[in-house]
């Protein structure tokens, strides 16, 4: 304990970054609370280290407690928008160049299967294709090519 006390400053930066690691790189962002902690661990080790703030135990608590509070005030909504966007853009990935040649009769059901990359998928058309037919696939969903006729 004599350890941290005297060496106070720094082991709050180090507790801060390794918040902001946990935070970023284990929970991907997605609680709020360790990052602010962690920013506020940060800046009062900084702030101690630079003789603005006491190097003290009670220092070091009302220090954080009121950096976490005014940055969870200021950052709270930003941070929670941010979370909240959600990218809808089509991924475009090796099956956009697949093309092949319909061996049955192709419809908006689902009823016949593909076998690509080790995986039985189910193939769809928004236009019923004939067997025969050399079809792309255009679109993907989990378990389903939608292909449509090569022009």
């Amino acid at each position: 304990m004599e350890l941290i006390t005297n060496n106070l400053a720094e082991a709050l930066m180090i507790l801060g970054v390794l918040a902001l690691i946990v935070e970023v790189a284990v929970l991907g962002m997605s609680t709020i609370i360790l990052l602010l902690l962690g920013l506020s661990l940060l800046a009062t080790g900084i702030m101690m280290n630079f003789s603005l703030l006491e190097s003290s135990l009670t220092m070091a608590l009302w220090s954080n407690t009121l950096i976490t509070l005014a940055l969870a005030a200021l950052l709270w909504k930003p941070l929670k928008r941010m979370q909240e966007q959600r990218d809808n853009a089509q991924v475009h990935s090796d099956f956009a160049e697949l093309t092949f040649t319909l061996t049955e009769d192709v419809n908006d059901q689902g009823l016949v299967h593909y076998a690509y990359s080790g995986i039985s998928w189910k193939l769809k058309s928004e236009q019923p294709l004939s067997a025969g037919t050399l079809v792309k696939v255009v679109k993907k969903e989990v378990g389903v090519m939608w292909v449509a006729a090569c022009e």
